[in-house]
Parts: C-alpha cells; structure tokens; sequence
C-alpha cells in the first residue's frame, strides 16, 4: 500500500494513487478489527467494564467506514480537478507498481480464504476489503494501459472515479452495517441476514 501511493504521488497516476488509498484504508479496517478483537478480549475478562464489547467492534467498523469515505471524497475532488488539467503520467513504471500490487492481492486472497471464514464477520469483511483492492488494482492497470497506449490520460482519472465509487459504496454499507448495531438495531438486522 506504501508502495501503491509513493509511486501513486511520483508517476502522477491517480488510478495507482486511488489503489493504494482504497489498499490502505483496508489495512486500517483490518487493523481497527484487529485491535478491536484485542480489546474484547482483554475487556471480557475484566470486572469494571459493564458495557457491551460487542460494540468495540462496531465501532471499529464505523470508525474504518468514515475514513473511507473521506478517503474517496478526496480522490474524487482530485480527479475531477485532473479532468481539467490532465498531468504528464510516467505509465510503464505505473502500470508495474499496480501488478505488483494485483499479485500482492491475490496472493492475500488465497491467505484469508480458509473454511471457518463464515464464522467471522470480521474476517469476512477482510476477505472482501482484498478482493476489492484486487478489482481496483486490475481497474488500474486496465485504465493505464488502455491510457498509456492511446495516449488519453483522462482514462487513468476515470479509473480513480470508479475506485472511488467503489469505496464510497462499500463505506456507507459499512456505516449503515456497524451504526445499527451501534444504536442496537440489529434485532431486525438479524432476521432479514438469515433469509441471504
């Protein structure tokens, strides 16, 4: 993800930029999951806390939710500004990075992909933030190379505006998701999961 947006910044490439923000906001989910899973437990096992650590998780949830969705405003106002003024992007180097980034992907899906995957919302969530990163990662390579070979830089910007589509889409889900059961509103929540 480091990598996607130093290079993202150097080569000018928005698409590549979007990739590795979308790869590092999911970095941060898993992160956030990560500490929130950490928290209950160290938390179920004390006495004085009386509140629901179910909600450590939700509210980690949120939190990642929010940061999506600020990151993918900021891409968008970015690449609707490059529509106007389209910038000189350094494609081969570009192109290679968002590979990289592609194998590094799906190599992070056959890691997370293991049985008791649908036991844990949370790794589920993981699950999908990867495979996501893989689709706009390929969205990037696709977009820079048609754009590299006709010449048209503003593909590159359309990539990035799909990307960030992409995350607004599955940040409000994710905000819809966790500010239920943050408000306690997953008793009808519940019950319309199981009918999927």
């Amino acid at each position: 993800m480091a990598v996607e947006i130093f290079f993202g910044l150097t080569t000018k490439s928005m698409a590549l930029l979007a990739d590795g923000i979308h790869m590092g906001s999911h970095v941060l989910a898993i992160g956030l999951s990560w500490l929130a899973y950490v928290f209950v437990r160290k938390v179920s096992k004390s006495k004085s806390f009386t509140g629901n650590s179910d909600k450590i998780l939700s509210l980690s949830g949120y939190s990642s939710g929010l940061m999506l969705l600020i990151f993918a405003v900021v891409i968008m106002v970015e690449a609707i500004e490059r529509l106007y003024n389209p910038q000189e992007i350094v494609y081969k180097e570009a192109i290679l990075v968002a590979i990289i980034g592609l194998v590094v992907n799906i190599a992070s899906v056959f890691l997370l992909h293991h049985d008791h995957e649908h036991s844990d919302h949370n790794i589920r969530a993981a699950y999908m933030h990867v495979i996501a990163d893989a689709l706009t990662s390929l969205s990037a390579i696709i977009g820079l190379t048609a754009a590299m070979l006709w010449d048209i830089p503003f593909i590159d910007t359309i990539a990035a505006l799909i990307s960030s589509v992409v995350i607004i889409k599955w940040s409000v889900g994710l905000l819809k998701d966790s500010g239920a059961s943050l408000l306690d509103m997953e008793k009808s929540e519940h019950s319309h999961n199981h009918h999927h």
